[in-house]
């Protein structure tokens, strides 16, 4: 009789904006687990689009994408991706919505890890990375967070498997990123 368990489980990494998620996946990438990102995802349909790649217009996208296709669209854009690779772990940065992981979940096991930090500390973050999707000032950070909370990244957050704090050093991080991982590769052996 064949066993009816996912071959596959997904580690899905979620936090606001500047909380370390980038930081958390690249842990696991040096463990040699596939990531892929949500924003990659909108980028690609941007790219589709013809649309220039401001905060701005992937934002809208984002917004646009779940509304016309669901709140767990962007998830379905993954399922073939995850599906092609090899390995039994796969990493998704960045999910939104806890419909994304009702989508994944049809397919694979799945492990949510939330990032969490502070605002102040994420607001720092974000301004000290030079991107050019960071925020101009405070009402920008703030405009940010809203538009991520309404697509119901809290939900997500709060109903995580795991959770990592970030307040801390990147080391910290990094050595807290790497303790979860080892329990949840262990909890999949047994």
């Amino acid at each position: 009789m064949q066993s009816t368990k996912p071959k596959k489980t997904v580690l899905v990494i979620v936090g606001m904006p500047g909380a370390g998620k980038s930081l958390a996946s690249s842990v696991m990438k040096t463990r040699g687990i596939p990531v892929f990102v949500s924003g990659d995802i909108i980028r690609a349909e941007a790219r589709k689009r013809k649309l220039r790649f401001t905060r701005k217009n992937l934002g809208e996208l984002m917004l646009k994408i779940r509304k016309e296709e669901g709140m767990g669209a962007v998830a379905k854009r993954l399922v073939p991706l995850v599906e092609k690779t090899s390995g039994e772990f796969v990493v998704y940065e960045g999910a939104r919505s806890v419909e994304e992981v009702d989508q994944l979940r049809r397919k694979f096991r799945v492990v949510t890890i939330a990032i969490h930090a502070s605002r102040e500390a994420r607001f720092r973050r974000l301004q000290r990375r030079g991107r050019s999707d960071r925020p101009r000032g405070w009402a920008d950070f703030a405009e940010r967070d809203n538009r991520e909370l309404g697509v119901g990244i809290a939900k997500l957050i709060a109903l995580a498997d795991r959770t990592v704090e970030n307040e801390d050093t990147k080391d910290d991080l990094k050595r807290r990123t790497r303790r979860v991982l080892q329990v949840v590769l262990k909890q999949k052996k047994s």
